[in-house]
């Protein structure tokens, strides 16, 4: 399974935002982060993406992981956020029966 976390903050909260991401703590074993690729968009400001890998088993647990790292940029002027699990092909089909 995967979790897609999306962040958009202004440009001129970069340097804040650095600074939390390089202080976050190492993740788990459990979880394999893929990013954060980031882009510009000029209506939306900065842009990131993150992909978080781990095991079915471990939903929970990723959850409140991923939760708990994205936390720490509350307060940042201008940042919204969106954490949101997605299945595989396989899990998808497995949860309507085939």
């Amino acid at each position: 399974m995967i979790i897609i976390a999306k962040l958009s903050w202004p440009p001129e909260e970069a340097v804040e935002i650095g600074k939390r991401f390089k202080d976050m703590p190492a993740l788990p074993a459990f979880l394999k982060m893929k990013g954060p690729f980031i882009f510009g968009d000029i209506d939306r400001g900065i842009q990131s993406l993150t992909l978080y890998e781990f095991d079915r088993a471990k939903l929970a647990d990723a959850v409140e992981q991923v939760s708990a790292r994205y936390v720490t940029y509350f307060g940042v002027p201008g940042l919204t956020y969106s954490i949101n699990v997605w299945l595989d092909v396989g899990e998808a089909l497995s949860m309507v029966g085939l």
